[in-house]
């Protein structure tokens, strides 16, 4: 197993699920208490028709990508402030869309694509050094706006209507912050492909948010237990030959339940008394 090391493309594999889990942290914190769940996973499906058309055009999917899924966030964060239509209506027109777009034009190309595969289904172990770069840049430039303003966004997240009132650019940063998680999106659709990237984003911060109220805690949490999967479930793709986006997924899902378990056992087992008193 430390042989593997040497490799590059275990290499890439470590350093893309490093900076992936730092994303998933911080984004996947304001989705989840934000309730974006839904949003993000429009924009993410969104994000194909991108992907199908550089294909067919002879370009990098991942390029296609990003420019839907920004396009796709700006529009979702205007209508949601501006209330021009229901949230869920206009992402289920994108999410569908996106969809049938990107089928059209793999349609169009000749011959079988299993690169385009990869980014409905993800595989980390086959990041090129390429790809590294561009997630490297994405991902640095997201993390430096998320610190840049960490108080604004913590403010729009919690307390909506207040933020609102008091004028702290609250359109400008609601739309900020749709765009960073397109961006996100875009970075872990490289790795576990647009069908499992919700739950990627999700997982980890529902683990920690069992174990956290505030948000700082929960986010260096949520960052720990996403390295944890996400390095696990490399390690076991790896060894039992499977897909690793699904296995990632897998190991999420079961320490979530396992946690949920122990909750129950414990908050069952202590005295009535006790339990009045939470």
């Amino acid at each position: 197993m430390l042989a593997l090391f040497e490799y590059d493309f275990f290499q890439n594999a470590l350093i893309v699920g490093f900076l992936a889990s730092l994303l998933c942290g911080f984004i996947g914190t304001f989705i989840v208490v934000k309730r974006l769940v839904f949003i993000s996973g429009g924009i993410s499906h969104a994000a194909f028709g991108g992907l199908g058309f550089c294909h067919w055009a002879g370009l990098q999917p991942i390029y296609g990508a990003l420019f839907t899924s920004v396009i796709t966030a700006i529009i979702l964060s205007l209508a949601q402030i501006k209330k021009i239509q229901h949230n869920d209506t206009l992402i289920g027109i994108l999410w569908a869309l996106g969809i049938a777009i990107g089928i059209i034009f793999i349609h169009q190309t000749p011959g079988y694509s299993p690169d385009l595969m990869s980014y409905l289904f993800g595989n980390i172990l086959m990041i090129s050094n390429g790809e590294v770069y561009t997630i490297l840049g994405l991902s640095s430039l997201t993390l430096m706006i998320l610190l840049l303003f960490f108080k604004e966004f913590v403010a729009i997240t919690f307390d909506e209507e207040f933020a609102s009132l008091q004028d702290i650019w609250f359109g400008y940063l609601n739309t900020l912050l749709f765009i960073l998680t397109a961006i996100t999106i875009v970075v872990l659709i490289q790795a576990a492909g647009i069908i499992l990237v919700l739950a990627w984003l999700t997982i980890p911060t529902a683990i920690a948010l069992e174990l956290h109220k505030n948000i700082k805690p929960a986010i260096i949490t949520s960052i720990g237990v996403c390295l944890t999967i996400t390095y696990a479930g490399i390690a076991l793709s790896y060894l039992l030959d499977l897909p690793s986006g699904p296995i990632i997924i897998l190991v999420g899902t079961s320490l979530y339940l396992i946690l949920l378990l122990i909750k129950r056992i414990v908050i069952k087992g202590l005295p009535q008394k006790t339990l009045e008193n939470f």
